[in-house]
């Protein structure tokens, strides 16, 4: 039948590239459970279960939104590059990659698990979760680059759309991320569902800084050594 993750990952069966029927079950099936799963790794920091279960249901909706807000805007691309014909072509590349981002996620959640057990510093397992995050999108934009080879073979203009896709995805899904943050939460925090001040930050400044904070720590570390 050709309906598992393995078949997903290589494009065979129901996920071939060109096939006209999508297998919408499977897919949120993936969805639910990948996100789910790492989620609940990713909010295990510090022993703290409620907030994994917190994370286990925001990573699928995380994943859920950024699709449900992206796709519109995708639509209107597609149209103004005259390729509203191959849109379902396009959405079809674009659930796959999704289910292939679940996946990845769900595979890489052992890796947290073994890495919290030697309980990190906060910013060190932020920086964890994204590492993780960033190979699941690259395995995912992966399976949407196999489903848009023969559309951009066919019509060039399809890159213009795909980097759309990719620019317009990553931001919302940043921006989304930080709304429904804390998805590892700061042990000297309390454990919540949602930030009071989720829609007054920066996510992109924040991101910057932490990056700048793990790679001070880096150097100080280097120093003394």
């Amino acid at each position: 039948m050709g309906l598992g993750p393995a078949s997903l990952l290589r494009a065979e069966g129901r996920y071939a590239v060109g096939r006209a029927r999508v297998p919408w079950g499977r897919l949120v099936l993936f969805v639910s459970l990948g996100g789910s799963l790492y989620g609940l790794v990713m909010g295990s920091l510090d022993g703290r279960w409620v907030g994994a279960l917190y994370s286990a249901v925001k990573v699928p909706l995380l994943l859920c939104l950024s699709l449900s807000v992206c796709l519109p805007n995708f639509l209107v691309v597609n149209l103004l590059l005259g390729l509203g014909q191959d849109f379902p072509a396009a959405l079809r590349g674009i659930l796959s990659a999704q289910g292939t981002l679940s996946v990845c996620l769900a595979c890489l959640a052992p890796v947290t698990a073994v890495f919290y057990v030697s309980q990190p510093s906060y910013p060190f397992a932020l920086f964890l979760n994204g590492c993780c995050f960033g190979l699941a999108v690259l395995c995912a934009q992966l399976t949407l680059a196999n489903h848009y080879r023969p559309l951009i073979a066919r019509q060039p203009r399809h890159r213009r759309a795909l980097a759309a896709w990719l620019a317009l995805y990553v931001l919302v899904g940043i921006k989304l991320g930080h709304v429904l943050r804390p998805f590892v939460g700061d042990p000297r925090l309390p454990t919540t569902f949602l930030r009071e001040e989720q829609w007054q930050d920066d996510p992109y400044a924040s991101l910057l800084w932490t990056a700048v904070g793990l790679l001070a720590g880096a150097v100080r570390r280097l120093s003394a050594s």
